[in-house]
C-alpha cells in the first residue's frame, strides 16, 4: 500500500502523542501501510531553532515527508494551538512539502477547551503547504491515554473507536488516491 510518515511534535520524551501515534501507527500497519515514525524532538535543537536548512537532518526529515504518500501528524496542544517544536520543523520544510499528500491531524489536550486546535490552528497550516487531502482529525483528551509503568498505552474505549475510525477514514483515503495513482512519488 502507501508510505505513511507518522510525526509527533511533542518536546516530551515520555509523550503521550508519540505514543499514541505509535499505537495507530501499528493499526495502519495492520492495514498494509509502511509506517515511518518522526520524533520531531530527536532532531537537533539548533537545527530547527537556527532554521539551518542544510543541517543533514533537517534535509532527512525533509527526505521523509517527500517520500510519503501519507502524513499523520501528531501534537500536544499548549496555548490553543499545536507545539512551537512542530512548528519549527514545519517552517524548515519546503513550502508545498505536502503537495499531493493525504494528511491525518491528531492533537492530545488536558481539555476539551482545545479540541478547535485542530481546526484552527493546524489544519490551515497543512492546506497551506500544499495537502492534496486532509481528513477529518481527532482530539484525544489526555485522560483517555494511559500509560503502563512498562510503557504500553491503553485508550479509554470510546475514544479508541473514534481513533480506529478516523485512522480508517485516512487509510481508506490513502487506498484510493494510491489506487487512483494520484499519490506523489
Amino acid at each position: 500500500m502507501a508510505t505513511v510518515l507518522s510525526v509527533s511534535g511533542s518536546p516530551s520524551a515520555s509523550s503521550r502523542t508519540a505514543l499514541l501515534l505509535r499505537h495507530l501507527g501499528r493499526h495502519l500497519t495492520a492495514q498494509g501501510h509502511e509506517v515511518i515514525h518522526l520524533d520531531v524532538r530527536t532532531l537537533p535543537p539548533e537545527a530547527l531553532l537556527g532554521a539551518d536548512f542544510g543541517h543533514p537532518a533537517i534535509v532527512r526529515a525533509a527526505a521523509l515527508f517527500e517520500r510519503a504518500e501519507g502524513v499523520v501528524v501528531g501534537t500536544p496542544v499548549y496555548k490553543a494551538a499545536y507545539s512551537g517544536l512542530l512548528k519549527s520543523l514545519l517552517d524548515l520544510l519546503p513550502q508545498y512539502a505536502l503537495t499531493g499528500k493525504t494528511v491525518l491531524p491528531l492533537a492530545t489536550g488536558g481539555s476539551t477547551a482545545h479540541v478547535l486546535a485542530i481546526d484552527y490552528a493546524l489544519r490551515p497550516v497543512l492546506s497551506s503547504m500544499g495537502a492534496a487531502h486532509i481528513v477529518p482529525g481527532w482530539f484525544t483528551l489526555d485522560k483517555d491515554i494511559t500509560v503502563a509503568d512498562d510503557g504500553t498505552l491503553s485508550v479509554a474505549p470510546g475514544t479508541a473507536e473514534a481513533l480506529a475510525q478516523v485512522t480508517d477514514q485516512f487509510s481508506a483515503a490513502l487506498g484510493a488516491r494510491f489506487a487512483a495513482g494520484l499519490a506523489v512519488t
